[in-house]
């Protein structure tokens, strides 16, 4: 990330919603530096957002951009106990680990994480998540706070950490299991083309090495 691009993703509100139209608030800042991207494409920033990015890039303060959506308060996710299946989709989706529960166990939200992202609304399969306003008539940075921002933000860090061992950790198991059977293939296979295995075996390898090393 370039100098202007930090400053710009220190400038942004830290939710991780995507509405911005990237992945996240690095993604949109690293997008603003190079020119990608207007300046008007962070609603929970708001009007005060767009202000504080005209002033490090020195474009226009426009208007926000209602594709992206509108400026409005802090929401909170609450789920319906009641009507949780536990089926984890929301606790994949939660970009601060806001979200806690376990498979086929009941999950609840931890309000002090929860950015309002909205993320875990549209993949629960029973609705059972719903958003309600958290600052009253504050809305945009009035709604918000960089303790707020630097908090997700920590939370986020964290949240890719813990992802990417994960994966990395998936990766290593999936390239021990290739290298044990590469080992012993002849054993294992019985009436199959040994060549055409070894090949499988070995691209699988192969993806699995590549995964550990990014």
């Amino acid at each position: 990330m370039n100098a202007l691009a930090a400053r710009l993703h220190a400038a942004l509100p830290q939710t991780q919603c995507t509405r911005c139209g990237y992945p996240d608030c690095a993604g949109y800042a690293a997008a603003m530096a190079e020119g990608a991207a207007e300046i008007n494409q962070c609603p929970p920033g708001g009007q005060e957002g767009v202000a504080r990015l005209s002033a490090l890039t020195g474009r226009p303060a426009l208007p926000l951009n209602p594709a992206n959506g509108v400026e409005g308060p802090r929401t909170l996710a609450v789920i319906d106990e009641g009507w949780c299946i536990g089926c984890t989709l929301c606790l994949d989706a939660c970009p601060t680990d806001a979200i806690l529960g376990g498979n086929k166990r009941m999950h609840t939200v931890i309000e002090e994480h929860c950015t309002g992202c909205e993320l875990c609304v549209p993949v629960c399969p029973v609705d059972c998540i719903s958003l309600i306003n958290a600052s009253g008539e504050r809305t945009g940075w009035d709604a918000w706070s960089e303790a707020d921002a630097e908090r997700a933000l920590q939370r986020y860090e964290f949240h890719l950490f813990r992802y990417r061992r994960a994966e990395g950790e998936n990766a290593q198991r999936l390239e021990a299991k290739a290298q044990a059977k590469l080992a012993d293939l002849a054993a294992q296979t019985k009436g199959e083309d040994l060549d055409r295995k070894r090949s499988v075996i070995e691209a699988a390898l192969a993806r699995a090495r590549a995964k550990r090393s990014t």
